[in-house]
C-alpha cells in the first residue's frame, strides 16, 4: 500500500506543478486554487508512505520521478524544448534513484 501512496502522491504533485504553469502567474483562479489542493494531497500521501518506506529514498522517488513526468508535461504539453543534456541529465537522475533502491536492499 505504502508504495500506492507513494504514486499517488507523485501525481498529485505533477498535477499541483501543472496547476502552476497554468496559473499564469495566480492570476488564473481555478489552477491557483488547483496548486494548493494538489500540494496538499501530494504532501498527505507522502506522509502515508513514509509510515513504511525509508525516507531517503521515498524523497528521491518522489522528486526524480515528478522531475521526469514534469519534464516530459513540458516538452509535449507546453512545447519545451528537449535536447541531449536534458535527456542525459534524467537518466542520470533515474539511475541515482536506481542506486538508492539498491543500497537500501543491500543494508537489509
Amino acid at each position: 500500500m505504502h508504495w500506492l501512496y507513494l504514486f499517488i502522491a507523485i501525481i498529485c504533485e505533477v498535477c499541483g506543478t501543472t496547476s502552476m504553469k497554468l496559473s499564469n502567474g495566480f492570476s488564473q483562479l481555478l489552477p491557483s486554487v488547483l496548486i494548493f489542493v494538489f500540494y496538499a494531497l501530494s504532501f498527505t500521501f507522502v506522509t502515508l508512505a513514509l509510515k513504511t518506506l525509508p525516507v531517503g529514498l521515498t524523497y528521491a522517488v518522489w522528486s526524480a520521478v515528478g522531475t521526469a513526468l514534469i519534464t516530459a508535461i513540458g516538452v509535449i504539453w507546453f512545447g519545451e524544448g528537449m535536447n541531449t543534456l536534458k535527456a542525459v541529465s534524467l537518466m542520470l537522475i533515474i539511475l541515482g534513484v536506481a542506486g538508492l533502491q539498491f543500497s537500501q536492499e543491500h543494508m537489509k
